[in-house]
């Protein structure tokens, strides 16, 4: 039984949420619909799922449950499963692998970052690709192996410049601008996988069209931009110059940024009450920016040691006394 003595036991709980979804997603592809449940009680389901899954044991019972093969097909089901399951899917994958090492490496052993990355430039909705970018996010966040992994795909520097809008323009309407949300997640995930322990120069170049982006078009209230993704623009470039891995990025647009920077300290410096206080961090962030570009120097390549010839040993026209 689920219940024993008034307490719910997780674990059976999700053996039969998993089974109620497994024998909805076999109607799904053969009706097109779910005669069992309606989509409103898998959707509850769904969301009980994600909440036991939040605690890293039961995340660890879920995949001895085959649990993740079971989101990762859902998710792809895209003509036949209906989009609220599989946002919810997807938002369950997040929670399950999010800093759980043991999941994150099990959803590596799935494929999981090329099923993802492949879901993310076939969806037209940004709502959805907000979603596999947390997802994505959550397998690779703190794990080095999964990092590494995805920053040497082909389709890692693509997917974040769609995320964030390279290509596009705030200016321009014939180039639809993604979301706040999806720039946002997008915005988290680059900070992550930049000023992470395992990052380097390599790194740091091979996404810096995407942080050259974020300092032309993230920083300015004009842009409509709201205050929380400018904040974590500020905080993602200073992190960047505090490491010091490569910041010709930024120091090609060093003039435009202080530029920028001396006018919106000036604005928030004169705010008052409330308004003041929500900008403290901002403005603390801009300053801090500005004192490190004022800094900042070409970054210094490696030199290549030179390979010396070792010639023969001339040959000794005497012997030694």
């Amino acid at each position: 039984e689920v219940m024993k003595n008034g307490i719910i036991d997780e674990n059976e709980r999700m053996k039969y949420i998993l089974e109620q979804m497994t024998n909805a997603m076999e109607e799904f592809k053969k009706n097109g619909s779910s005669s069992s449940n309606t989509i409103e009680e898998l959707e509850e389901l769904l969301f009980e799922l994600n909440d036991i899954v939040e605690n890293i044991d039961y995340a660890r019972a879920f995949c001895f449950l085959k649990g993740l093969p079971f989101l990762l097909g859902c998710c792809q089901q895209r003509e036949k499963v209906p989009d609220s399951i599989r946002i919810a899917c997807l938002g369950i994958l997040s929670t399950v692998c999010q800093n759980n090492p043991p999941v994150q490496l099990q959803l590596l052993e799935l494929s999981s970052l090329r099923t993802l990355s492949e879901m993310f430039f076939v969806e037209t909705r940004d709502d959805f690709k907000a979603k596999i970018v947390q997802a994505i996010s959550a397998n690779v966040r703190n794990h080095t192996t999964a990092e590494t992994i995805f920053c040497e795909t082909e389709q890692a520097t693509e997917l974040i410049a769609q995320g964030l809008g390279v290509g596009s323009s705030c200016n321009n309407e014939e180039e639809e601008v993604p979301t706040e949300k999806l720039r946002k997640k997008t915005v988290f995930f680059l900070r992550a996988l930049i000023t992470s322990d395992s990052s380097d120069r390599t790194r740091v170049r091979k996404f810096e069209a995407s942080t050259g982006y974020i300092a032309d078009n993230f920083l300015d209230d004009d842009n409509n931009n709201s205050s929380e993704i400018g904040e974590m623009s500020l905080q993602y470039l200073n992190r960047i110059l505090e490491q010091k891995f490569s910041v010709n990025a930024l120091l090609t647009r060093k003039n435009s940024i202080v530029a920028l920077g001396i006018r919106r300290i000036a604005t928030l410096r004169n705010l008052e009450g409330e308004e003041k206080e929500y900008a403290a961090i901002q403005l603390e962030e801009w300053e801090t920016l500005i004192r490190q570009l004022s800094r900042i120097t070409p970054d210094e390549e490696e030199e290549q040691q030179p390979i010396l010839m070792i010639g023969a040993s001339p040959i000794p026209t005497a012997l030694p006394q």
